[in-house]
This record gives structure tokens, C-alpha cells and sequence, in this order.
């Protein structure tokens, strides 16, 4: 049911018809040209909080590499 609203915020995204390879970068390293895209979105925390509900494993989401929502995971549950 959440499929109205995951589209929502997916059509006023920034980086809606980007190459999506720009947000599967190697390395945390090669993930900026993908954050700078998504610092200047409008819908960036949308994004972060459905790929952190998700659990999404690959790419760049609201700005934050895997590694990086693996870490707000943790504080997250260490301030629950």
C-alpha cells in the first residue's frame, strides 16, 4: 500500500533521469558526484528513510552510501 507515496517522492526527486550507475559507484570514494546530486533534493530524507526501511544494500540513497546507513542503523538502535 505504500506504492502511492514511495512514487510520490520518487517524481520530485533530483535525480530523476540520471544515469542510475552515477548512484552504484565502486567505492565510497567514487559516491560524490551521487551526493552532490542528492544534497540539492528536495525529497533527499524521503529517499535516505525508505532505503534505511528497506534495508537496500546497494547504491547511493538521500546521500548516504551503504556504509553509511549501516552506521545510522546501529545509532539508531543504540537510541532506541
Amino acid at each position: 500500500m505504500d506504492k502511492p507515496k514511495t512514487l510520490g517522492w520518487r517524481n520530485k526527486a533530483a535525480c530523476r533521469g540520471v544515469d542510475p550507475d552515477i548512484f552504484y559507484p565502486v567505492s565510497d570514494e567514487e559516491a560524490e558526484e551521487a551526493r552532490a546530486i542528492c544534497y540539492g533534493c528536495q525529497v533527499r530524507q524521503a529517499c535516505l528513510e525508505w532505503a534505511i526501511g528497506n534495508r537496500e544494500r546497494d547504491g547511493v540513497w538521500g546521500g548516504a552510501t551503504e556504509r553509511e546507513r549501516r552506521r545510522m542503523i546501529r545509532q539508531r538502535r543504540r537510541s532506541a
